[in-house]
């Protein structure tokens, strides 16, 4: 099986339990789950599920249910671009392709519908039926700590909007991105690898790949913003530098950006070596993360 067709058939899996575990939007309040499903079905690339279902299967040969527990990271990721495009904070009109989400339903019910994935995603955790009681929790923890404020992806946005205009330097742009990308990015394949049971060697392993994913994903992200169109990206491009943010090109320039990311490539792959094949898939999704276009 290809990448593509592998991508393909986890992103079907993952689409069917966001399907069945958020209600449907005729189910009332319906605004409100129309919102939250408007974002939450608009053709995100579900990297973050895939990086936790692929962990999983590093692990166990067959983790049964990881797509609940990715589903939870997805709606986590999800109210989190729709708090972001808000005009409170950076303002965007255009996400994944269309219209934000707020303004499709007003600043009011983007603002809910965000804070109602937020809520479900834990919700999800709670209720998981393949795995005991501490593993559900050692799954909340990892997913709460990684979504606030201290080293993450909440601190990592303060810091991105406090750091608007200031000076770039290596070390606030490491604090910012660490938090607001790579944390929910290590996340995904830790809990990947809690959900399927993982030794302290193999959680550390994942834990070093995930941090090094984390800061190609946003290198990348942020050489993007520079070079491709809004249409190529779904997304409104060259608002970095308009908002005056701290980015990798802005750090360090194009080429160097672009020369560090291929080096946390490789570091993210020789991180999967306690796994030998097993980690294919991982590896995969690091290539792609670097090597991506959109």
């Amino acid at each position: 099986m290809t990448l593509a067709e592998y991508m393909a058939a986890e992103q079907k899996a993952v689409d069917a339990a966001l399907d069945r575990w958020v209600p449907r939007e005729d189910q009332n309040p319906a605004t409100i789950h129309r919102a939250m499903r408007y974002s939450l079905f608009a053709g995100g690339k579900r990297i973050r599920p895939l990086l936790a279902i692929a962990a999983a299967q590093a692990v166990s040969d067959a983790p049964v249910g990881i797509e609940s527990c990715a589903c939870a990271l997805e709606m986590i990721h999800t109210y989190s671009l729709i708090h972001d495009d808000l005009p409170a904070l950076d303002n965007d009109d255009l996400r994944r392709g269309r219209p934000t989400c707020h303004k499709v339903f007003g600043d009011a019910m983007a603002i809910l519908a965000g804070d109602a994935l937020l809520t479900l995603a834990f919700e999800v955790l709670s209720k998981m039926d393949h795995t005991d009681a501490t593993r559900r929790i050692e799954l909340v923890r990892e997913l709460a700590s990684a979504s606030g404020t201290v080293d993450g992806m909440i601190g990592g946005q303060v810091n991105d909007i406090e750091g608007e205009g200031k000076h770039p330097t290596a070390r606030l742009l490491e604090s910012i991105h660490r938090a607001k990308t790579g944390a929910l990015l290590r996340a995904s394949v830790r809990m990947g690898g809690i959900y399927a049971g993982a030794n302290a060697d193999q959680l550390d392993a994942l834990t070093s790949f995930g941090e090094h994913v984390g800061l190609a994903f946003q290198m990348v992200d942020d050489i993007l913003d520079v070079e491709q169109s809004s249409e190529a990206l779904g997304k409104t491009a060259g608002k970095d530098a308009a908002q005056k943010k701290i980015t990798f090109p802005a750090v360090y320039g194009i080429e160097r950006s672009r020369e560090m990311a291929e080096e946390e490539r490789l570091a993210a792959h020789l991180a999967l070596q306690p796994f030998d094949d097993r980690a294919q898939r991982l590896r995969q999704l690091a290539d792609l993360v670097v090597r991506r276009q959109a």
